[in-house]
């Protein structure tokens, strides 16, 4: 028979047992990235409370999920401040709640791992369950399950969750030779557009690069970490991630750096997994014309395109990014909301958004940057 328990860290679980849960090379549910962000400091500090379900079948894990208490909703980047508000103006505590996602990062992956075969549905559904047994048990006002992959979503929705969506702007290689070929797919006004901002850059004598997390330099890491920092703190944000952190995911960081005068003057950071380049954070020591779309965008796109891979996401929010080649893209959330006449409420709410959401998709769709014959 299958056994559920919860668990307050992975320190416990050995990395083989855990990452056999998982389908894809996705990096932030691997156990060496979500047990960095435990053993580095990045979570109990900004109220992330781990609280895993894990499932196991006789001795074997055959299902987990990353989960975390809250008390707030910093680093969720699926905003609900405003169904905070509404609870407190109604007397009521809408933290703690349970949320099922990984901290800090608004990249889409699976939340549901669970081990592959005929059971594989059935443990997704407990993992379900069990998440709401929790928040029930500890008095939680909600559950949410956050940047859910298609396989997770039909599962949520097969348990009724209250389903909402959002998007995201990403790339796609559509078998690219190199930058010049994926610029010939775009109009003439993007393509034009594009190589307007790159030539500033490369006038102003900055070049950019991508270096491997395990090839970087003790000076690099603490430029890179700087940048980090700096983009936050101009922000009035928490840099909530440390150096230590980074340096524990070296394997999978890229640092894309750009020099001017043989100096870095900014750098991106990025992860990567098999077949995608997840872009993350940014950071310069001064302003140049461009060169956050060189660094984000471009430098990027130019990467994967050498390397092979199929997708770049460059992180949450950003119509902007639609003109320089990444397409809308749904990201899709499931909440449990325990007070009845809030769930109903909040479900009315979400259909409205979702209508909204999709007259918006369509125009987007009718102004992305790609000739006709791409489309």
């Amino acid at each position: 028979m299958m056994k559920l328990t919860t668990v307050s860290s992975l320190a416990g679980i050995a990395a083989h047992d855990w990452n056999a849960l998982l389908a894809t090379d996705y990096p932030f549910v691997q156990h060496d990235f979500l047990l960095a962000l435990e053993q580095h400091n990045c979570l109990q500090p900004w109220g992330w409370e781990p609280a895993y379900p894990v499932a196991y079948d006789s001795e074997t894990l055959v299902g987990a999920s990353p989960a975390y208490v809250k008390h707030n909703s910093y680093g969720e980047f699926v905003f609900d401040w405003a169904w905070a508000d509404a609870y407190q103006r109604s007397g009521l505590s809408y933290y703690p709640k349970l949320v099922i996602a990984v901290p800090f990062t608004p990249a889409a992956g699976p939340r549901l791992l669970a081990k592959d075969g005929p059971r594989k549905t059935a443990i997704e559904q407990e993992l379900i369950t069990a998440a709401m047994r929790n928040a029930e048990t500890d008095q939680l006002s909600t559950a949410h399950w956050l940047f859910c992959n298609p396989n997770d979503c039909e599962q949520l929705q097969r348990a009724g969750m209250v389903m909402r969506n959002d998007f995201q702007y990403h790339w796609s290689n559509n078998r690219y030779q190199d930058f010049e070929d994926f610029l010939s797919r775009l109009s003439s006004k993007k393509r034009k557009n594009i190589r307007r901002e790159r030539r500033l850059v490369a006038d102003a004598g900055i070049a950019t690069e991508i270096i491997n997390g395990n090839e970087l330099t003790d000076e690099q890491w603490n430029i890179l970490y700087d940048f980090y920092r700096i983009t936050f703190l101009k922000k009035s944000g928490t840099p909530t991630l440390t150096l230590d952190f980074f340096q524990a995911m070296a394997h999978r960081l890229r640092a894309a750096f750009a020099r001017h005068q043989k100096k870095i003057v900014a750098g991106a950071i990025c992860f990567e997994s098999n077949d995608t380049l997840y872009g993350r954070h940014w950071g310069c020591y001064r302003d140049y014309d461009s060169l956050h779309f060189e660094v984000c965008y471009y430098t990027g796109i130019e990467y994967c395109i050498k390397a092979g891979l199929q997708r770049f996401e460059p992180g949450a929010q950003g119509e902007h990014k639609l003109a320089r080649g990444f397409m809308p893209t749904r990201t899709v959330s499931g909440h449990w909301i325990a007070h009845d006449g809030f769930r109903n409420a909040i479900r009315e709410h979400l259909r409205h958004e979702t209508d909204a959401l999709n007259d918006y998709y369509e125009q987007l769709i009718l102004s992305q940057p790609y000739k006709q014959s791409e489309r």
